[in-house]
Parts: structure tokens; C-alpha cells; sequence
């Protein structure tokens, strides 16, 4: 009866050894089948086997002359090998009490010669076995045996590479797996960071427009009253001054004035006064009606009372604006190009901001290049089926690629410290993402076109702008 197959002292241990080199089960390569091939060469025998031994069974990674791929642990030659550090030589296994009765010997294959070297790692653990076997009893030459343990230790370095290259896989892919989850956690960084100077710029700019629209709203209704008063009274004025000058007149008619009153009417030029005091009362007038018209202005521009969406006039924001900006235009030309719009439901304090921002661009934009050519800039609306287009083309310094990119940025700037901190643009595109729109900033050959774009509402109500005095080109 064939007895159980002793089990080495470190066995925990060796297992454990032969478990870290993930070999178990894998399927045949060309590198081991080319060791085996040639263990069988050398020692002409026609079996040879690479066998790993396990806790109960022995697993060939390469085999010359036999089909099955496993046997049983308690069957293996193999594991008596490992006991030893030196090869297991069994000439002949009918000779040898250990294997005599062994199925393996009395049965297929027939065993009856064995030779195998212990497959030792740098650590010192035995996994299994390069072993050559024939049916006929044999020896082996010491050159063969030689030989034999050479392919052997080739064998443990092959095992070896091929853990080092697993590991070296693992430590690849587990690279890969860092990279990417740092390169995800990038782009949430990167994603978070621009929410938040997106969100900074927004309240920046949301308290500053707030801040400027009280501020606004404020002098513009301090201001309404006095000119109100003065334009509200000039007319009269006028009445009474025209009155008290006809009467200077018929007393200069009918009367002999004395020296001193001849002296006193040559020394302040009474002529000259009679006739330019209405001329000056006109301009006071004037003036009056202009300053009345920029507190209108100054108030539809804040419009602190319309928070929410409602039907506006795009071009009366347009002009508004320009109003405002007038004193930076007394040498620019300026062009409007009007279709006529319907009116717009949207939040029109916002989109004044957003005129405001582009066009004064274009102011900075021309300034820069006054000494080179005349500063143009047209403002240009269009109404096509589904949204209308605003447009400010000026021929001023134009933009590069590299600016162009990153022009809506919160806080990108290529103005200098102190005339602007980046914010127009950014707030600028999302106020018109927010009404469903887009803005675009286009260079050009000569300047830079920016096209906001402005969804219809529906149904459309179409208000056609006619005659509106304030849509002349500007005048000193």
C-alpha cells in the first residue's frame, strides 16, 4: 500500500511563497516549454515536467509526454524532491520502497526511472520541481545532472521575472489608477475653482452694480427735484425777463436819462446785455434739459425696480448707455445700425450692465489706436426668426488667440493695474447664458466684434422703434 507523502517542516511558509508568484493555473508559455524540451534533450528521457507542488496536488506549468496536466500531492515524486536540496535520483522505482507500489509505477505512465532538482527561491523555499522520467530504468550521467540543476535554477529565474514583470504590471496599472483618479481630482479642483471665482466675480460684481445702482438711483432722485424746478421755471423766467426788458425800453424812449445813469448803461454795455440774456437763458435752458435727460438716463440704466423679467427696449438700453459714456466719446465715431426689434422680455438692469461692459471695451480698445487711424465703433442690431443680435464692432487693438481663450475667465485682465480687475466679460457671459443667450467675442482684421445673442420670446410682440432724437451720432 502506497503511504502518505511527508510534508516539508516550513510547508505554511513554502505555500505562501509559491502563492505569491500567481503561476497556479495559468496557461502554458514558450519559455518553459522550450526549458522542459530541453531537460528532456539532455537527459533522453521522453517525459519532463515543470511541477509546482501544492497542499494536495502537483500542477504542471510545462509537460513533455504526458497529457494530464495535475495529479494528486500523495501520488507526486515530486513532493519528496522538495524535502531535500539536492536532486532526487530513483533510478529505478521497483528498486525503491517509497514508489514501488505507486500507481504511477504499477499503472500509466509507469514510472520507473526519476530525476528531479528542487525549484529553491532566493528565499530558500522549494515550490516544486524540474524532474525528466522514462519508463525504462536509467541513470544520469554527472554532465546530465549538471545540467539538469542549471535548467533548474533557470527555471526559479524565470518564475522570478515573471513575478517582477507581474509586479511591475500591477505597479504600472495601480499607476495608471493614481494618475487617473488624480487627473479626475484635477479637474474637480480645477471645475470647483472656477465655480468659485465664477461665484466671487458674481457677488463682487452683484455687490458692486448693487452698491452703483442705489448709488445711482440716489443722486438721479436727488437731482430730479431742483431740475425740475429749474426747467419748470425758466420758462417763466423768460416770460418776465422779456417783459422787464420792454419796459427798460420804453423808459430809455420816453425819459432823459441823467449823466449818471448814460455813464452807468455805457459801463455795463446795456445793448449787448439786452441782447445776450436771452441768448444766455436759452443755454441755461439748454443745459437744464441735458442734465434732466442724463438723470433719466442715470434712472433707466439702474432700474432698481425691475429686479424681475419684463418686457423692455433694447435700444433705448443701448442708448442709455452710450448717453452715459458720452464724455469718453467726443472723439470716437460712433454708428448705430438699428433694425427694428420687438420688445424683449428680459431683465434689462442686467443687460445695461452688459452693454456697458462690451462698450466700454471698445472705448479702451479704439483709445489705443487713435494716433494710428480714426476711432470707429458701430453698434449694430439684427432680428432674424428665433433671436436678436447686438453687435459692437470697433477697429481698435484687436485680441489675439491666447486672449481670446481665456477672455471669460473671472478676473483675466490685459488692462493695466488699476483699469479694470477682469470681471466685465465673465459677469457679461453669464448674464446672457442666464436669458438663454450667447456672447461671443470675434476678432477681425482691423478690431474685435462681440455678438450677443438673445433668444425671442414667444409670442413675439413687435414694438417698431420710429423716430427717436437721442439715436443721433453724438455731438460735442
Amino acid at each position: 500500500m502506497h503511504s502518505k507523502t511527508p510534508v516539508p517542516a516550513n510547508e505554511v511558509e513554502r505555500l505562501a511563497a509559491l502563492q505569491r508568484y500567481n503561476i497556479l493555473d495559468t496557461l502554458p508559455e514558450e519559455t518553459y516549454d522550450e526549458l522542459t524540451s530541453l531537460a528532456a534533450y539532455i537527459c533522453g528521457t521522453p517525459i519532463a515536467l515543470i511541477s509546482l507542488v501544492d497542499a494536495n496536488r502537483q500542477w504542471f506549468k510545462s509537460k513533455i509526454g504526458i497529457d494530464t496536466s495535475e495529479t494528486s500531492r500523495d501520488l507526486a515524486f515530486c513532493a519528496h524532491a522538495i524535502l531535500q536540496s539536492t536532486p532526487l535520483v530513483v533510478p529505478n522505482t521497483h528498486e525503491d520502497e517509497r514508489f514501488a507500489n505507486n500507481p504511477l509505477v504499477v499503472d500509466e505512465p509507469n514510472i520507473q526511472f526519476y530525476a528531479g532538482t528542487p525549484l529553491v527561491t532566493p528565499d530558500g523555499f522549494a515550490l516544486g520541481t524540474l524532474c525528466v522520467i522514462d519508463r525504462t530504468p536509467k541513470n544520469l550521467s554527472t554532465e546530465q545532472l549538471k545540467a539538469l540543476q542549471t535548467l533548474g535554477r533557470e527555471v526559479i529565474t524565470q518564475l522570478e521575472l515573471r513575478k517582477h514583470v507581474s509586479t511591475l504590471s500591477e505597479n504600472i496599472i495601480e499607476r495608471q489608477k493614481v494618475e487617473e483618479s488624480l487627473r479626475e481630482s484635477n479637474q474637480q479642483l480645477q471645475q470647483t475653482v472656477a465655480e468659485l471665482k465664477n461665484t466671487q466675480a458674481q457677488l463682487i460684481h452683484s455687490e458692486k452694480m448693487s452698491s452703483l445702482g442705489q448709488l445711482v438711483a440716489g443722486i438721479a432722485h436727488e437731482m430730479n427735484n431742483p431740475i425740475n424746478f429749474i426747467c419748470g421755471n425758466i420758462g417763466y423766467i423768460h416770460a418776465q425777463l422779456l417783459e422787464i426788458l420792454e419796459l427798460l425800453k420804453l423808459y430809455q424812449d420816453e425819459s432823459d436819462p441823467s449823466d449818471k445813469i448814460q455813464t452807468k448803461v455805457k459801463e455795463i454795455d446795456l445793448e449787448f446785455l439786452i441782447g445776450d440774456l436771452p441768448n444766455t437763458l436759452s443755454s441755461v435752458k439748454k443745459g437744464a434739459e441735458r442734465i434732466n435727460q442724463i438723470v433719466l438716463s442715470l434712472r433707466n440704466f439702474s432700474r432698481l425696480d425691475e429686479a424681475k423679467k419684463k418686457e423692455s427696449d433694447l435700444h433705448e438700453g443701448l442708448d442709455n448707455t452710450l448717453l452715459l459714456l458720452q464724455h469718453r466719446l467726443k472723439h470716437i465715431h460712433i454708428k448705430r445700425e438699428y433694425d427694428d426689434l420687438p420688445m424683449l422680455d428680459c431683465n434689462a438692469s442686467q443687460l445695461n450692465q452688459v452693454f456697458m461692459s462690451i462698450i466700454t471695451n471698445a472705448i479702451d480698445a479704439v483709445e489705443g489706436v487713435m494716433h494710428e487711424r480714426s476711432p470707429e465703433i458701430t453698434i449694430r442690431t439684427e432680428l432674424s426668426d428665433r433671436a436678436i443680435a447686438v453687435k459692437v464692432i470697433d477697429n481698435g487693438v484687436g485680441i489675439n488667440q491666447e486672449v481670446q481663450n481665456s477672455i471669460f475667465d473671472p478676473f483675466f485682465t490685459t488692462k493695466p493695474v488699476g483699469k479694470g480687475v477682469g470681471l466685465g466679460l465673465s459677469v457679461s457671459y453669464n448674464i446672457v447664458r442666464e436669458h438663454g443667450g450667447d456672447l461671443q467675442v470675434v476678432p477681425r482684421e482691423v478690431g474685435t466684434e462681440c455678438i450677443i445673442k438673445l433668444p425671442l420670446s414667444v409670442p413675439l410682440t413687435f414694438h417698431v422703434i420710429s423716430e427717436m432724437p437721442s439715436r443721433k451720432e453724438f455731438q460735442d
